[in-house]
């Protein structure tokens, strides 16, 4: 297992699938594949955290390719935890609360978005990155991230003067509220606060479940 993490082809392989497929997934997300532009594509947090998670992951096979022999991954371990995070959220909250209409769930952005390109970017973190490195606060920190997506939704909100008139191109909540947890005019001001406070402890708790995967696989390295 030890040397599979460092072998360079097993990485540049890997990180070049999932650009590819990051790719589809990115075009898609602004409509291509429905012969339309979705002018609303960036407010989402699928699509921040995948357009994120894409560069990052473009930046290590840059980084591989241009290394010469075998070794761990090592570009921006924190940045990369961060991402994975943002990107876990997505995979739950998406399949736990919003996959309801499979005329929208089968597309293929919307599945290469939400399963599969955090499946393999969790992979990759776990296969190719040196363990161990993960710190208690790095999941408090990581609560940086939806927070900031937060501020920047309501900040969009108020340049829209929060008119609900604005919809979005599936026509279910308006664009200045890209999820029903974010719109008061469906769960209220303090089912808002509720929701936000929710998803940020799970966030955070699982900011820690991983620091556990971590130390846990750093301790396996260890006796192998």
């Amino acid at each position: 297992m030890k040397k599979l993490a460092k072998n360079r082809t097993a990485q540049l392989i890997f990180q070049s699938c999932y650009c590819a497929l990051a790719l589809v997934a990115c075009v898609g997300s602004v409509g291509f594949y429905d012969m339309k532009f979705t002018s609303d594509f960036y407010i989402y947090f699928t699509n921040i955290s995948n357009y994120l998670c894409a560069g990052v992951m473009l930046a290590e096979l840059v980084q591989t390719a241009r290394r010469s022999g075998d070794g761990y991954v090592t570009l921006a371990p924190r940045l990369r935890f961060i991402s994975m995070l943002g990107l876990v959220l997505t995979f739950i909250v998406f399949n736990v609360l919003l996959a309801n209409d499979p005329a929208l769930n089968y597309k293929v952005e919307c599945i290469l978005c939400h399963i599969v390109l955090p499946v393999l970017y969790t992979a990759d973190w776990l296969l190719f990155y040196e363990h161990g490195k993960v710190n208690w606060k790095l999941p408090l920190l990581s609560a940086l991230f939806p927070v900031v997506y937060l501020l920047y939704v309501l900040i969009h909100a108020a340049l829209w003067r929060f008119d609900s008139s604005v919809m979005n191109y599936a026509g279910t909540d308006p664009v200045i509220y890209p999820y029903f947890f974010l719109n008061p005019e469906r769960v209220g001001a303090g089912g808002i606060a509720l929701w936000v406070a929710g998803l940020l402890a799970a966030f955070i708790l699982g900011g820690y479940v991983f620091m556990l995967i971590d130390r846990a696989l750093a301790g396996r390295k260890k006796t192998a």
